[in-house]
């Protein structure tokens, strides 16, 4: 079976928005890049895949814009490259290498997690959630950014039931920033 990962940044205050954190740096970029690639294959909600097209498909032209560097090119072609498989109920079509989950969430993460391969990567913020709600996610990730944000979504609001989680790994950034790995302890759901 292979696990189901989710990555996110935040900041110190749990704040999830993508542009409450630091803006990315050379390394950041690098790491997240990195991370991409060991997947065989990301699970995106509507809203997550729509704002990854928008910012990462490569233009028609052929060209990447001009406030790109070769960090974020990079970033772009391993996301491009990736398959993709979107959650939604509104959507009628995806392209990007993308196909389309209209199914029951649970049974057909399910699925895709029974499919042979390294991982699946998801990221966002609703379309986690209702994965951690059931159970599915194998791995937690977040680059936590020295930054307070004071407003703005936080992670995993709402759960119903709390979580508790072991530390599998951690690395600290030049920004300051902190990549923690964690992975659910067995049985450790608890009421929130």
């Amino acid at each position: 079976m292979r696990p189901l990962r989710y990555s996110i940044n935040l900041t110190l205050d749990g704040c999830c928005h993508h542009e409450a954190g630091l803006a990315p740096d050379e390394e950041s970029m690098r790491y997240w890049t990195a991370q991409l690639a060991r997947a065989d294959a990301l699970l995106l909600g509507r809203v997550t895949y729509q704002m990854m097209e928008a910012a990462w498909r490569r233009p028609a032209t052929g060209r990447w814009p001009a406030w790109m560097g070769e960090r974020e090119v990079e970033f772009a072609e391993v996301i491009g490259g990736a398959r993709k498989h979107v959650v939604s109920r509104t959507l009628a079509e995806a392209d990007w290498n993308a196909e389309l989950v209209h199914d029951d969430l649970g049974s057909a993460v399910r699925r895709l997690k029974q499919e042979p391969g390294a991982g699946l990567w998801v990221g966002g913020v609703t379309l986690p959630s209702a994965l951690a709600d059931l159970g599915l996610i194998d791995e937690y990730e977040f680059l936590v950014h020295p930054v307070l944000a004071g407003r703005g979504p936080t992670l995993l609001a709402g759960l119903r039931e709390r979580i508790r989680l072991e530390l599998l790994d951690r690395r600290e950034l030049g920004s300051g920033a902190l990549a923690l790995r964690y992975r659910p302890v067995d049985g450790a759901a608890e009421p929130a």
